[in-house]
Order: structure tokens, then C-alpha cells, then sequence
């Protein structure tokens, strides 16, 4: 693996990362209304984590394969979506907007996942267990659009 690919890999994860902390939840997210099953705050920074450290390494074992093209994309696509959606949802406080950006991310985080299987079965393995971090956080947005309506 060459460090250097790697480092561009978590690079990006890290604007990602980034991003969460100059739009922190603070005390608009919690008053919102939440679901039961809402996880509790100290699971979100260890997932990502250790999800960031994941997608970096998957990214870098794709980008060194022949025939990469597709998945690097969708881990291209991904990040930016990633990325993006932290601003919206915390920044502008838009959860409709939010919506449609984490539906367009859980697609690209699909494509991204099957893509990476294509070139590298490990590089899929790896990020498999992203798309259920990705579908909870999907739902979860969802359910406080739902609950949270302006008046």
C-alpha cells in the first residue's frame, strides 16, 4: 500500500471529518424531537472513526488496481456528499434539504461499495458495513424531518 495514496484517502475523509466540527450539532439538534432508537452522541465520533479509517484504505486499494475507474468515482462522489451534508443539516438547519442529500448519498455510498467489490473484494469487505451506518443515519434523518415540521 503506498502511504502517500493513503494519506490523500484520509485527506479527504479528514475535510469530511472537518466539517462536523465547524457545524457541531449544539443545542438546536438537541431539542429536536428524536426517535428512541436515536444512538447516543459518544457513538457517533468513534463510528466515524473508525468508518473514515476504513474508507481510506478501501479508497487506496481501489486506486491501486487496474479497471478503478467506477469506484473511485462513487468514493469520490461519496465523500462529497459526505462532506456537504454536515453543513446543510447543522449548519442551515435544513432537514429537507439534508433528506435529499444522505438519499443521494446512501446511492452513492451503494455504487461505491459494489464498485470497490468489482476491483478488490477486500476493499468491499472492508466498507460493507458502512451502508447500514449510512441507512440508520438516512432513517434518522427521515423520522426528524418527519417529527420536527415547522409550523
Amino acid at each position: 500500500m503506498d502511504i502517500w495514496v493513503f494519506l490523500v484517502f484520509f485527506g479527504a475523509c479528514g475535510s469530511a471529518a472537518a466539517s462536523g466540527a465547524l457545524f457541531p450539532t449544539g443545542n438546536w439538534y438537541k431539542s429536536l424531537d428524536k426517535p428512541k432508537w436515536t444512538p447516543p452522541d459518544w457513538v457517533f465520533p468513534i463510528a466515524w472513526t473508525i468508518f473514515y479509517f476504513a474508507l481510506a484504505f478501501a479508497g487506496t486499494r481501489v486506486a491501486m488496481m487496474p479497471e478503478n475507474k467506477f469506484a473511485v468515482s462513487f468514493w469520490s462522489l461519496h465523500i462529497a456528499l459526505n462532506t456537504l451534508w454536515t453543513p446543510v443539516f447543522f449548519g442551515a438547519r435544513n432537514l429537507k434539504a439534508g433528506m435529499i442529500i444522505i438519499s443521494l448519498l446512501w446511492v452513492s455510498t451503494l455504487g461505491m461499495i459494489y464498485h470497490c467489490f468489482q476491483v478488490d473484494k477486500m476493499a468491499g469487505i472492508i466498507i460493507m458495513p458502512y451502508i447500514i451506518w449510512v441507512t440508520i443515519a438516512s432513517a434518522l434523518n427521515f423520522s426528524l424531518l418527519r417529527r420536527n415540521r415547522p409550523d
